[in-house]
């Protein structure tokens, strides 16, 4: 739009104050703020901090399902009910607390800080507890329930702060974007550690399995139970191993990331700026036309690659028959994203971020396409693994990298709506979550109508293909929907140079002595 572009810039130069606009009369001005530069100490702490959501969240995404049809016995609709509501409670705490950080007040420890430190320790109990049998079996659905959303919830506390932290870290666009590839890729790396720990452990002991249904009433009758027991309770205790390693690794993460990080104020804020109120908050970030269009679009990807987590163990133990190989078939997939994060950083700055969206998102898809339809072949499915890394690479990077835009467009928009940064980080976690507790909740309600047999060493060939449907062709249907609406999205790497050069002009003036209070509102409402 030359013609609006022109027009936009005639007007600004008669509507600048010639205090502004005339630099020869005013006072003398300091020098620009040099850059805020993190060092890589810095980055690294702060990349830190997002391990323990992924590597709680990998061990959840991947096992839970599998725990509770065969490890806890619980029937597969009271584990879609459980995988359901858990999802969906963890999606409505997301504008929640970020509704209450809204509100918070800034701290000696910052603003965010309190949030991610507090949460910690009922965090790490309630996920323990997650992967206790207890020994009531008649309430072990509402057990389950109870700390899978009791846990949903701490981890929520500390994850959205932690997320909204990377527009308070510094004002630098690419310092942002360089923190944010270091963040993504300890994240991939604690997907890879809880894949490997919650994988290797559980892996060393065998589930028990009936190999025939009428089996499972005979046991329940007490013929033959004594070998069944004593290796189950092998394996429950395995799981509470594992759910203890993990939950010191929170621990250790949230030290490193609470001493090594320093949350700072936005410079151009003044303190004479009216805190925007969530509800209007609210209404202008969900009206902002490029926010909605970039979560509508991972909404649909996101949903796909959660489709494949949540059904990939037992998709593997039962469809293709690697019972013994799908925790290492898992460390294989986040190795290789782990790999592939800094490669894909370097391809965003080099060929920009809606490119890299496009290749990256749809490289996923031929790959399910073979998994389709080849035969069950370990070596194969190895190589397959290896290459959705890549893919699952660019699905964790690309998000993180393009919100941060998204808020510095909305910002230029709305200049004195201030505070609203962790509702944009909050809201798309919510609609993700939202989505991805219901496609658990259907996945697992479509295998019991199918037909699954809980502790059976196979399931029928309905169970086999709806395995298959959930994790292939529905995801590649969700993934290509999801990059139809990418071409909606408006920001280019065009469109990012000039919102950067807009938000350092307002960030200079604002930190300069010689420019009233009164000209850098007027400047900022005119940017």
């Amino acid at each position: 739009m030359a013609k609006g572009e022109g027009a936009e810039g005639g007007s600004a130069a008669g509507l600048l104050p010639t205090s502004i606009l005339q630099t020869g009369e005013r006072p003398a001005q300091k020098e620009p703020k040099k850059k805020q530069q993190l060092s890589i100490c810095n980055k690294l702490c702060y990349a830190v901090g997002g391990a323990p959501y992924q590597v709680t969240g990998c061990a959840l995404g991947f096992f839970l399902q599998i725990y509770l049809l065969d490890v806890a016995q619980v029937d597969p609709f009271s584990a879609s009910i459980i995988l359901f509501v858990g999802r969906a409670w963890d999606a409505i705490t997301d504008p929640l607390v970020g509704f209450c950080i809204s509100k918070s007040s800034w701290t000696r420890l910052g603003r965010l800080m309190p949030w991610i430190i507090f949460s910690t320790p009922p965090a790490i109990i309630a996920y323990f507890l997650i992967w206790f049998v207890p020994d009531f079996p008649q309430g072990q659905a509402l057990w389950y329930l109870l700390f899978y959303c009791l846990f949903e919830t701490l981890v929520t506390c500390f994850h959205v702060p932690y997320s909204a932290l990377t527009m308070f870290i510094s004002t630098e666009q690419s310092e942002r974007d360089s923190a944010t590839a270091y963040r993504m890729t300890v994240e991939v790396l604690g997907t890879v550690l809880g894949t490997a720990i919650q994988g290797q452990i559980v892996g060393q002991v065998d589930t028990p399995c009936l190999q025939d249904p009428n089996d499972f009433a005979m046991a329940s009758e007490g013929v033959n139970r004594t070998h069944s027991t004593t290796s189950l309770k092998e394996t429950q205790n395995a799981y509470l191993l594992a759910a203890g390693v993990i939950s010191s690794l929170y621990v250790i993460c949230a030290v490193i990331l609470t001493l090594g990080v320093r949350e700072q104020r936005e410079p151009y804020k003044t303190q004479q700026t009216e805190h925007t109120s969530f509800f209007r908050g609210l209404r202008l970030v969900m009206s902002h036309g490029p926010y909605v269009r970039l979560i509508a679009g991972f909404l649909f990807t996101s949903l796909a690659f959660m489709l494949v987590e949540g059904n990939f163990a037992l998709f593997c133990t039962y469809t293709l028959g690697f019972r013994n190989e799908f925790q290492n078939l898992l460390l294989a997939v986040m190795l290789s994203a782990t790999f592939t994060i800094p490669v894909w950083q370097w391809f965003l700055t080099r060929f920009g971020k809606k490119t890299a969206v496009y290749i990256g998102i749809s490289s996923a898809v031929p790959f399910l396409i073979l998994v389709a339809l080849m035969d069950s072949n370990l070596i194969v499915t190895y190589v397959v693994a290896v290459a959705a890394g890549i893919s699952v690479a660019a699905a964790f990077l690309l998000p993180w990298s393009m919100l941060p835009d998204v808020i510095d467009d909305f910002h230029l928009k709305q200049p004195h709506s201030h505070g609203t940064e962790p509702i944009f980080f909050s809201f798309y976690v919510f609609f993700t979550k939202f989505a991805s507790g219901v496609s658990l909740g259907i996945s697992t309600l479509s295998l019991d109508f199918a037909g699954y047999q809980t502790r059976g060493c196979s399931q029928p060939a309905r169970v086999k293909f709806t395995l298959k449907m959930l994790v292939t062709m529905a995801p590649i249907v969700l993934i290509l929907l999801g990059l139809l609406l990418f071409k909606l999205y408006p920001i280019d790497e065009e469109k990012r140079r000039q919102n950067k050069k807009a938000l350092q002009a307002l960030r200079d003036e604002a930190g300069s002595s010689g420019c009233s209070d009164t000209d850098s509102t007027e400047l900022a409402s005119i940017l």
